[in-house]
């Protein structure tokens, strides 16, 4: 059975506050399925974008969620993640948006490549 959006949203905003990192929900989706995206802020003015990873990334895989960082560069300014939000969400409006500040980039995710 998959966690709701709004449940697994609520735990990791709660785990990233644990492990020390500052996290903050910058837009509320459907609660039941909306797609999560999650963006890191090194605070050094870079950027790394997370979002849902294709359904065939999925097997074999423990994890209730599994991400996928979604740009080929190491890091994106603020500029061209609003961008890539803006499409997000005029493609998906029950879409969430988690915003994370760690100095360390970490993003506490079950990640493929």
């Amino acid at each position: 059975m998959r966690l709701t959006s709004d449940f697994f949203v609520s735990a990791y905003l709660r785990r990233c506050g644990i492990e020390g990192a500052f996290a903050g929900l910058r837009r509320r989706g459907g609660a039941e399925a909306g797609a999560i995206f999650v963006l890191i802020d090194r605070l050094d003015g870079t950027m790394v974008l997370y979002g849902p990873a294709p359904q065939s990334e999925y097997e074999g895989k423990p994890a209730d969620r599994v991400f996928t960082r979604l740009h080929k560069s190491d890091n994106l300014t603020r500029e061209e993640v609003e961008k890539r939000l803006a499409r997000e969400m005029d493609f998906d409006p029950d879409c969430w948006i988690v915003e994370v500040e760690d100095r360390e980039g970490r993003h506490f995710l079950d990640v493929v490549e």
